[in-house]
């Protein structure tokens, strides 16, 4: 018989306890209790979301953006269903940052556009390079993701890129893109993928204003770090 959260003792209850509280009062094992509803037999609810939140490589909530839908359907109690809307959770959580990040986005400020990307590129266990295309206001005409995997100047086409700018109109350009280690210190290869990209963009009279890498709550601007100013 599997346990509900009613059969909790009533102090222990996350639902009751975001009525009497807010959800502000909520631990992250009380929330993901809350999705959840229900447990196994002999497993309450708020033990199996401790359990999902404990998952080694997986822990906390920031392990439910990375964890596989499959991973977590390997949990009794967790079916198809369960493990799609925590995964459903999960993007929406990161939509939401990125929309609040979004309003006060500013285009030459790095850390405005890290903000806008933190949440959607640092949990990436792969390289995804993001191409945003500006008018000459500042207004984005275009956001498009131009590469997965790891950035290298040798397979990354700036012909490609350019091509989206023309066909938007695009006058100015920034890139962005996430190191799955979680440090944002530009590589040799983030440099020449760089440098190329900016010199294609002065033949075609379009401006690489910054490429921004995002690490582990953290980002690196080569723009701030001096770099692309010395490509000129």
């Amino acid at each position: 018989m599997k346990t509900t959260m009613k059969d909790l003792y009533k102090e222990e209850r996350p639902y009751e306890k975001c009525l009497a509280c807010g959800p502000e009062a909520l631990s992250d094992t009380e929330l993901l209790a809350v999705i959840l509803r229900t447990g196994t037999a002999g497993e309450t609810v708020c033990q199996l979301a401790g359990r999902i939140l404990s998952l080694p490589d997986y822990e906390g909530l920031q392990g439910l953006c990375r964890i596989p839908a499959e991973r977590l359907m390997e949990f009794k109690g967790v079916g198809k269903v369960k493990a799609v809307q925590l995964k459903c959770l999960a993007e929406l959580a990161a939509r939401m940052a990125k929309a609040s990040a979004g309003e006060r986005l500013c285009f030459d400020t790095p850390a405005t556009i890290a903000d806008y990307f933190m949440e959607e590129l640092r949990h990436k266990e792969q390289e995804h390079l993001i191409a945003l295309f500006l008018n000459t206001k500042n207004k984005l005409l275009r956001e498009k993701l131009m590469f997965k995997g790891t950035v290298n100047a040798s397979i990354i086409s700036p012909r490609e890129i350019f091509l989206e700018a023309l066909e938007v109109h695009a006058v100015q350009l920034v890139l962005v893109h996430n190191h799955p280690s979680g440090d944002p210190a530009p590589s040799l290869e983030d440099i020449r993928v760089t440098k190329r990209i900016s010199k294609g963009g002065e033949l075609l009279g379009i401006q690489l204003l910054d490429h921004v890498i995002i690490g582990d709550r953290c980002y690196s601007s080569l723009r701030e770090r001096g770099i692309l100013s010395d490509m000129g």
